[in-house]
């Protein structure tokens, strides 16, 4: 008889422990074209950072959190602006033939 192995969900929100790497994790999932995967990986700082402070700070319910970072949500750009300044970090454009 072998023993059973566990398999647990992989949570990106655990290793998100500094300013750098949340930058970083965020700028890659921006640069991967995919709108759905960048609110995921925003949703995945939010998680890390704690929902309801982050909640708060953006002037949203956690209900409104949950329901913006979801897959398949739309959340207006306004929205998106409002997370990411309340996790302390700024959206910026640069050339794309840098």
């Amino acid at each position: 008889m072998s023993a059973k192995t566990k398999i647990t969900p992989f949570d990106p929100a655990e290793y998100l422990d500094n300013e750098e790497v949340i930058a970083e994790y965020l700028k890659d999932a921006m640069e991967s074209g995919d709108y759905e995967e960048f609110l995921s990986a925003l949703g995945d700082v939010a998680k890390a950072r704690g929902m309801t402070e982050i909640a708060k700070a953006s002037g949203l319910s956690r209900e409104s959190l949950y329901k913006a970072v979801r897959p398949g949500s739309k959340p207006q750009f306004e929205t998106v602006d409002r997370i990411v300044h309340a996790l302390g970090l700024k959206l910026t454009v640069t050339s794309a033939t840098m």
